[in-house]
């Protein structure tokens, strides 16, 4: 059975918020990690947190699934709200004295990247998420409906190029060699789309999950207005 679900009862509302809750997570812990150290992973060179973003994208599959459009694009933007408050208190605490010199340097060194990391991020990401949801129903339309698989890869592979070409180039494009930028960009996408190969089983047990509960709770609705008739 394929369907969008229009009205939300109060189990879709929970599912929504606790998918936005991961999805927040995963952003802010991708960030926070991206300003840390390089990783060398299988012979890719990719940013700590790489695997982190890569889970956002599933998410949105899974939402714009069950959900639609315009429900995942709400996902998108809490994702954006939680980068930016991050932002925010991360300046308040650095505003704050430390109780030692010692410490505030330390603030500084771990935390100090992350201004241009949360921007380069916040420009890739609103490009990159924005596009994973318009090609994934993209997709939904040419194929009515069918191949989740095929949906689910198409939208994120490019969309995952596009995030890592933008990310790469603002927060590590004077820092880095081109010849080593261009394989940071290489490898982190690649990174991804094998994360996205393997995510595949996931984004259909997720789909699978969430209709089962809403389905399930839409035919005790029924049964219940039914009888009392």
């Amino acid at each position: 059975m394929n369907y969008v679900i229009e009205k939300l009862s109060e189990k879709d509302v929970v599912l929504l918020n606790v998918l936005a809750g991961i999805f927040a997570a995963s952003i802010v812990v991708a960030n926070l990690a991206a300003g840390v150290k390089l990783e060398c992973f299988l012979g890719f060179i990719v940013p700590a947190g790489t695997v982190a973003y890569a889970f956002t994208f599933p998410i949105t599959d899974i939402v714009d699934e069950i959900y639609g459009k315009r429900r995942a694009v709400y996902i998108v933007w809490a994702g954006l709200a939680a980068e930016l408050i991050m932002l925010v208190l991360l300046g308040i605490d650095y505003l704050i004295p430390a109780l030692e010199p010692e410490m505030q340097t330390l603030y500084e060194r771990v935390f100090g990247m992350q201004v241009r990391i949360v921007a380069a991020s916040i420009v890739a990401y609103i490009v990159s998420q924005h596009h994973d949801v318009w090609a994934f129903w993209f997709w939904r339309r040419i194929t009515k409906g069918k191949y989740l698989w095929m949906r689910n890869n198409a939208s994120t592979i490019v969309s995952q190029f596009i995030d890592s070409a933008i990310f790469t180039t603002i927060a590590f494009g004077d820092i880095v060699s081109i010849a080593e930028l261009l394989n940071m960009v290489i490898s982190m996408w690649l990174f991804k789309v094998i994360i996205a190969v393997m995510d595949t089983p996931f984004v259909y047990l997720g789909v699978w999950f969430c209709r089962k509960v809403t389905s399930s709770l839409r035919l005790g609705i029924i049964s219940n207005a039914g009888n009392s008739s």
